[in-house]
Formats: C-alpha cells, sequence, structure tokens
C-alpha cells in the first residue's frame, strides 16, 4: 500500500514544491523551461565565481532552500530522488555565464546519477567555452571498508554549499575556491540512522524495520543502511553513532580526538519531532564534549532530509579559525540557520534560580492545633481524590483525553510526600500559596494551573483576616481568577461549575453572625448538584468543547472532582467540630 502524501500529482510534485518556494521568496526565480531555481538578482553577480549544486527532490530545504547572498547561485533540481537533466544542468550554466559570472563551481553529491549528469554538462558547457569546475563530496562516515563507489554525499554537502558560498562572496577564484573546498570535504564526516524507512510519492516504503529495530548508516535516498541495530535510549545510539564516525579503524571515519575542535550538525530526516531532535542534540554535544571534542558551532535542524523518514544524521567538521570565519560569515539563504558566532564548549548553559520573598514568620500561640487540623483537611482530600482516580478517568474518556483522574491523583500524591516534610502552614493565605506553587509544579495539564490560579488568587484576601467574610471574599478571589484566564462561565460544563455553585451560597458567610457548617453543608451540596447538572450542559470550554454535545452523556470529571474535595473539606471540619 502506497503512503499518503499531500500532492497534486505524483509526476508534478517536484516542480510543485520548487514553485512553491519561489512563489514565497522573492529573492528566487525559476528558469523558464527548467526545474532550476536562480538567484533573482544575478545579474549583479558580475566577476563573482558562481555556484551551482543540486540533485533529486525530496530533500527539502537541500539544496533550493540554500540559494542566496553567501551560498548557492543556483540549483538544478530532479524528480524525487532522480538525478536533474543534463538539460538542465547545461541551462543553468549558461544562464549564470551569460549574467557574467566569473566561472561556475559545481557542488555534486557523490552519486552515480550526479556525477554522470553534472559531468556531462560541465563536459558540454566547456566545449562552449565556459570555465566550470566541478567538486563531487562524499562525507558518508558509514562504511568501514570503502567501495569503489566511494562515499555517498550526505548533509555535509550543506557545509560545502557554506565555505563555498563565502569564498565566492569574498571575491576568490574559480580554481582557489575548488581547491580550498576539497580540503575541507576530506575533514568531514556524517552518519545516519533511522527509526523507519520513507516512500516516494506513489510507492511503499523503500524497506521494513521491526518495531524493536533502528536502521545505522543510510543514505537519504531510503536506501537500507550498513546494519541494523536494536533500540537503544537516545544517549546509547548517539554514543554508538560517535564511536562509528571517530573509529580509526573505519576508512570513513572522521578524524577528530581529545582536543580537536568541530562543527556538529543534527540534521533531521524529515520526520523526527523536534523534541527528538532536541534530545539527540542534547546528547551529542554532551557526548563530544565528554570526550574533550570543543563544539566550536551547532547547527540543529532540518537540512537535508529524505522526505517523511524518522531519523538523523550527524555530521562532523574539523575546523579551525578561517574555517569558522567562512562559516559564520552571511548569507541570505533562507534555509540557513542564524547560528551565534560564538563557541558551544565553554558556554555557562543555566543561571541561578531566582530567590524567593521571605515569608512572614507564623504565630505559633494556636499554630500547633490549626496546623494539625489543616493536615488532616489535606490527607482527607488526598484520600478521596486517588479514591477516584478510575471513575475521573472514565469520565474524562468521554470528553478529553481520559486523564483527570490520573491528574489528580498526581496532585493528591505530591501533597502527601509535600505533608512528609514537616507539619503545613498554621496560616491560611500561607497554606494556599504553598499549595499553589505545589499544584502548578507537580500536578500539570490545565487542571494544575486552574487550581493554581484559584489557590493564588484566594490566598491574598486572608491575608489581612481569617474570619468566614474573608473565606468567602477569598472564594470569590479565586472564582474570578479562574474565569479570567481560563475564559470558562458557569454553564461552560467545567469544574468551575461546581465550585461557582459553592461560591454563591458562601456569599452568606459576609453576614453577621452566619454559621459555619450550615452554610457549608448547603454550598457542598450545592456543588454536587451542580457536578451532576453538567452533563445536561453543552461544553463552552475545555477539551469537551470540541466534542458533539450528543457524546457527552456523564458528567463533567473536573467539576465531580470540585465537588468532592469540598465534601472531602466538610467532613473533616465537622468530625473536629471546627
Amino acid at each position: 500500500m502506497t503512503s499518503k502524501k499531500l500532492l497534486n500529482s505524483v509526476a508534478g510534485c517536484a516542480d510543485d514544491a520548487l514553485a512553491g518556494l519561489v512563489a514565497c521568496n522573492p529573492s528566487l526565480q525559476l528558469l523558464q523551461g527548467h526545474r532550476v531555481a536562480l538567484r533573482s538578482d544575478l545579474d549583479s553577480l558580475k566577476g563573482q565565481v558562481a555556484l551551482l549544486s543540486g540533485g533529486g527532490s525530496g530533500h527539502e530545504p537541500a539544496h533550493a532552500g540554500f540559494i542566496g547572498k553567501g551560498m548557492l547561485t543556483g540549483v538544478i533540481a530532479g524528480a524525487v530522488f532522480t538525478s536533474p537533466a543534463v538539460g538542465s544542468i547545461l541551462a543553468a550554466i549558461r544562464a549564470v555565464a551569460q549574467a557574467g559570472t566569473a566561472g561556475t563551481l559545481l557542488i555534486v553529491k557523490n552519486y552515480t546519477g550526479d556525477r554522470l549528469n553534472f559531468g556531462l554538462a560541465r563536459e558540454q558547457a566547456q566545449a562552449e567555452g565556459i570555465p566550470v569546475e566541478m567538486v563531487v563530496i562524499g562525507d558518508d562516515s558509514a562504511f568501514n571498508v570503502l567501495k569503489k563507489a566511494g562515499r555517498r554525499g550526505l548533509c555535509g554537502t550543506v557545509l560545502i554549499h557554506k565555505v563555498a558560498g563565502a569564498l565566492a562572496e569574498a571575491g576568490v577564484g574559480l580554481e582557489e575556491i575548488t581547491k580550498r573546498v576539497s580540503a575541507v570535504a576530506k575533514a568531514m564526516g556524517t552518519l545516519g540512522v533511522s527509526l523507519s524507512s520513507c516512500s516516494v510519492p506513489g510507492s511503499r516504503p523503500t524497506f521494513e524495520l521491526s518495531a524493536d529495530e533502528l536502521e545505522l548508516g543510510l543514505g537519504i535516498h531510503g536506501e537500507a543502511g550498513v546494519r541494523r541495530i536494536k533500540m537503544a535510549t537516545a544517549d546509547e545510539i548517539v554514543a554508538l553513532m560517535l564511536d562509528h564516525m571517530m573509529n580509526p579503524s573505519n576508512t570513513s571515519h572522521v578524524p577528530v580526538r581529545s582536543g580537536s575542535s568541530v562543527v556538529l550538525m543534527v540534521n533531521n530526516l524529515g520526520g523526527l519531532s523536534f523534541l527528538e531532535l532536541g534530545i539527540i542534540a542534547h546528547a551529542a554535544v554532551r557526548t563530544l564534549e565528554v570526550r574533550g571534542v570543543k563544539i566550536a558551532r551547532a547547527l540543529v535542524g532540518t537540512f537535508m532530509s529524505a522526505l517523511e523518514m524518522p531519523g538523523v544524521s550527524l555530521t562532523l567538521l574539523l575546523v579551525d579559525e578561517p574555517l569558522l570565519k567562512l562559516i559564520d560569515a552571511e548569507t541570505t539563504a533562507s534555509a540557513w540557520p542564524n547560528v551565534a558566532k560564538v563557541s558551544v564548549t565553554g558556554r555557562k548553559r543555566s543561571r541561578a534560580a531566582p530567590t524567593e520573598p521571605l515569608e512572614a514568620p507564623e504565630s505559633t500561640a494556636a499554630g500547633g492545633l490549626a496546623s494539625k487540623r489543616m493536615a488532616l483537611v489535606l490527607e482527607q482530600v488526598c484520600t478521596t481524590l486517588l479514591g477516584l482516580e478510575e471513575h475521573l478517568n472514565a469520565l474524562d474518556r468521554a470528553a478529553g483525553d481520559g486523564d483527570c483522574g490520573t491528574t489528580h491523583s498526581r496532585a493528591a500524591r505530591a501533597i502527601q510526600e509535600w505533608l512528609k516534610e514537616g507539619p503545613p502552614p498554621a496560616s491560611p493565605a500561607q497554606l494556599l500559596s504553598k499549595l499553589s506553587l505545589l499544584l502548578l509544579e507537580k500536578m500539570g495539564g490545565s487542571s494544575g494551573a486552574l487550581y493554581g490560579l484559584f489557590l493564588t488568587a484566594a490566598a491574598q484576601p486572608l491575608k489581612a483576616k481569617t474570619d468566614l467574610p474573608a473565606w468567602s471574599a477569598a472564594m470569590d478571589a479565586g472564582l474570578e481568577a479562574m474565569q479570567k484566564y481560563g475564559k470558562a462561565a458557569p454553564g461552560d460544563r467545567t469544574m468551575l461549575d461546581s465550585l461557582w455553585a459553592a461560591g454563591q451560597e458562601l456569599q452568606a458567610w459576609k453576614n453577621p453572625g452566619a454559621d459555619l457548617f450550615q452554610i457549608l453543608t448547603k454550598a457542598v451540596k450545592s456543588a454536587e448538584a451542580a457536578a451532576e447538572a453538567t452533563k445536561n450542559m453543552e461544553a463552552g470550554a475545555g477539551r469537551a468543547s470540541y466534542i458533539s454535545s450528543a457524546r457527552l452523556d456523564q458528567p463533567d470529571p473536573g467539576a465531580v472532582a470540585a465537588a468532592a474535595i469540598l465534601r472531602a473539606i466538610l467532613e473533616v471540619l465537622q468530625s473536629q467540630g471546627v
């Protein structure tokens, strides 16, 4: 079965992709009648060496993303994973020559089709009197024993684009650029690993991997690698890759050793998430630095892909200061990253956390009893939430991602661990503030943020007084904060419904002579009724708002949890005879 692709047609996908890049980039132009992109300011390059590269499509952003001042002059693109036509390559050479450039350098990845087609176009152009040189880049470090075809051209080719572009921009001649980039290419290596293959539009995946396998040393055309390895951690995979690349017994190794200075390139092969890419990059930096290798620059992103292949390649380029200046030189190429012109190694990567404001000292007169009562309330709340975990998850599966109970249980366990560290503050304001920070850090999800907002705001009125009117004001403040930032309102089928219903009853605490338990009991019953009533509501906020109301025949799990918390508080206070 062929994989799904967002295309207009298989036959036209390469043309459409290049046309899309040009349409969105005013600094590029298409060469009429050919799948060629050129700098739109081509006529301003008189007397300067032109740089042309290219190959099959499917490696985006390579190569057209690297057209610009300080990098490539133009690119010739073939069909997906297919070398470009000789006629198009020759047309590109003629176009830059007729613009008055001082010769052309063809930068070609080491694949048979590319060598043949670019080589033939070069011979024809030279026969027409156009000065053309060609460098063939082979940076593959996969093979222990070199084959006749040589090392494949991989992501390191992009670094050659950059070095050659900087030299051309500085006015260096064709022969000298050819000589210098050829030397740079010998001090570079790349190795890739993938979780699975890719599929050419209209075709099946090029190879199959078991669920517990990785492909090591693969190319950029979906071809299999040098061997298959078992799944491992990112750290272990990166260490294996670098071991292979730096092993002197490997004839295609990069001669990197302790004390070497390198440019590190962490390249997404197309389908790896940015999260995974960051993990791989961190592992590569740590592993190299532990081995005494200085990372002068680190480039992380998608530079040369293999369609949607979920994999990554690592490139190491040995550098000195003159070469670093060429890497750092300005370019307008859209796909070249904005890399800081400072060394990665030796930089301080963290700073001290901010100091927390000093808390007002607690009064110890009634602190002991109040603190114990607070602890009992919290323990009962935690026990209640842990007991509801599966029920809340079941309710949430109909309206969300099924983790409401898990999220509340995570909060309960965090509170239990916190209570083991010592008695909670007796001050209600301090207690709510502490709980807010704890839940924001440990609970996670939108529930953690909402509880954190509620408790932070509720703590403020309790700093001055802790009588019943102050507790009613605390409830008002918490509800206001939840509505302000959560954007939910009563009737939206959220946890706010339970809390709002309770808050309306607690307004009676502001009346002189108000009865604590009578009003709190009514508030809890109202919260429970409101939670039950949410099953008849249409969701207006939260994940459930994206689901048809016809499927929401159970109460909202957040509202159920909030009502259960209030019930637990009431029961402990009644048992203590507060």
